[in-house]
């Protein structure tokens, strides 16, 4: 008498890989920076009293060279405004906030059309400055 042998499937859990890279994904999403800047060399204006004011929708950045981006890519003064109006859309007022970053030794003929440009979008300017830790005294000469 014979006895049939019982074939085992060897399956791969596909459904367990897909729960997986589904997580994973949420995992980068959230790791991931909206805007990335750190490529561009600034050096901020220093103050004496900083406030945090959360998130913005987009950056605008004029480094040590004197160029413009925005968020991350070069830009010109002309079409900022228009671009800045398509990365604000339909937000409400109030949270259409836009980040301001000039170099400490940025002339104000280039910062000053940058701030009328994101006024013109529509967009709430939020300079970017660093606390002054200690304050430079001057010493008188001898």
């Amino acid at each position: 008498m014979r006895i049939p042998r019982k074939k085992f499937a060897a399956d791969v859990p596909s459904t367990a890989m897909g729960d997986i890279a589904f997580l994973l994904l949420i995992f980068f999403v959230i790791l991931a920076r909206a805007v990335d800047d750190s490529h561009l060399q600034w050096e901020p204006a220093q103050v004496e009293e900083v406030e945090p004011s959360g998130a913005a929708l987009a950056s605008v950045v004029i480094d040590a060279d004197q160029k413009l981006y925005l968020n991350g890519k070069t830009t010109t003064m002309d079409a900022l405004p228009g671009q800045l109006e398509a990365l604000l859309g339909d937000t409400e007022p109030g949270k259409r906030r836009v980040f301001l970053k000039a170099d400490r030794e940025t002339p104000a003929s280039l910062f000053q059309p940058a701030i009328e440009a994101i006024s013109m979008s529509g967009g709430d300017l939020l300079h970017v400055l660093n606390r002054e830790d200690e304050p430079v005294t001057s010493t008188p000469s001898p």
